[in-house]
């Protein structure tokens, strides 16, 4: 695997990690990993570094749906266009364009999830290539981004019932 590939799979799993402790994992120079860094984050191979959040943890009102977009295009429009006009809204912390019965799978965050309804029916439906919307609201995470969230229960047995 290559020294760039491997550093990166060391960001996934802990992106806080400091490079002294990520140079001395991969066997390289602090300054080595540096420069790596430098290089990942300036091709735009590195796009940001986030916190993998638990909402339901936090005091917040937290809402997170996952949006079907169907979209007809017409000859001069293409979905990365589309997508553009799409990914500049705040509230979509997600967007991709998929295989199958849709288009594109839209990630939307708010407060509450009538600020998800009336986004998705004030700014995503009225796109003239959106032909339709369905909107499935995330009623608890159980994983995300490689992360378990659920509570760990040290008691491996199967239940027995009489």
């Amino acid at each position: 695997m290559d020294a760039k590939r491997e550093l990166v799979d060391l960001l996934l799993e802990d992106a806080r990690e400091d490079t002294e402790t990520m140079a001395r994992q991969l066997g390289r120079s602090q300054d080595e990993v540096e420069e790596m860094l430098d290089e990942l984050e300036a091709d735009g191979s590195i796009a940001g570094y986030q916190a993998v959040v638990d909402w339901s943890k936090v005091d917040e009102d937290h809402v997170t749906a996952e949006v079907e977009l169907n979209l007809e295009l017409d000859r001069d429009t293409t979905y990365a266009q589309v997508a553009q006009r799409i990914a500049k809204f705040d509230e979509v912390t997600a967007l991709h364009l998929v295989s199958g019965d849709y288009d594109f799978d839209v990630t939307v965050e708010a407060e509450s999830m009538r600020a998800v309804s009336m986004f998705v029916s004030e700014q995503i439906a009225p796109i003239p290539e959106v032909t339709q919307t369905v909107t499935h609201f995330v009623m608890k995470t159980y994983k995300n981004r490689g992360i378990e969230f659920t509570e760990r229960d040290d008691d491996d047995r199967l239940s027995v019932s009489p």
